[in-house]
């Protein structure tokens, strides 16, 4: 193992919440490059995430937003593994945050799988009209159709949003985070937005 100093391992770790070991190896493995160790702990750690999906989450918190001036609130389930999980400050944050995320973003469907198969038909039937004056072969019209459902899905699916704290990122990566952090299989379970008039 590369000989990687202990004020760049702590600084792996404070960005990271990873273990020392961990953080050392990854040092090591990325020649002592920072960011590209950031990247190996995230994959490891997104992987170790997606192992702990199938477990059971039956604790959590439900958490409160109301912004400022008290024109939107919102109400949002995050659910974990374990109650000691559901109050450490990584996790009431991460409630905190989406909170404020879904009143920013508006999103209108918590996952891909939420959005209704007829309002999925009608947004597949307008991009189809709005791209068969292009003039292009049909096979061609399937394709910019199929990318404009995805695009849609990134605006109207909380999950598949990009963080408005962070854009490089979607708010699943984000909730992925922090469960490889945790150490547990985390779940935004629901939400509801309210907006005054609305």
């Amino acid at each position: 193992m590369a000989d990687v100093s202990a004020n760049l391992v702590k600084d792996l770790r404070s960005k990271t919440g990873a273990g020392f070991m961990d953080c050392k190896k990854a040092l090591a493995e990325a020649k002592g490059n920072v960011e590209k160790a950031v990247e190996l702990l995230r994959k490891k750690g997104l992987s170790a995430a997606s192992k702990r999906e199938g477990r059971s989450t039956d604790q959590g918190l439900v958490g409160s937003y109301i912004h400022a001036g008290g024109k939107i609130g919102v109400l949002l389930e995050i659910n974990c593994e374990t109650d000691f999980v559901a109050r450490t400050g990584d996790f009431t944050e991460l409630v905190k945050n989406l909170s404020m995320h879904i009143a920013a973003a508006n999103p209108l469907y918590l996952n891909v799988e939420a959005v209704p198969h007829e309002v999925l038909e009608k947004e597949k039937e307008i991009f189809r009209e709005q791209t068969k004056t292009s003039g292009k072969p049909s096979n061609v019209i399937d394709k910019i159709v199929e990318g404009k459902v995805k695009k849609y899905f990134t605006e109207v699916c909380l999950l598949q949003q990009a963080y408005v704290k962070d854009p490089e990122k979607t708010v699943s990566e984000v909730v992925k985070e922090t469960a490889a952090k945790l150490g547990e299989n985390v779940q935004v379970k629901r939400f509801v937005r309210f907006a005054l008039g609305g």
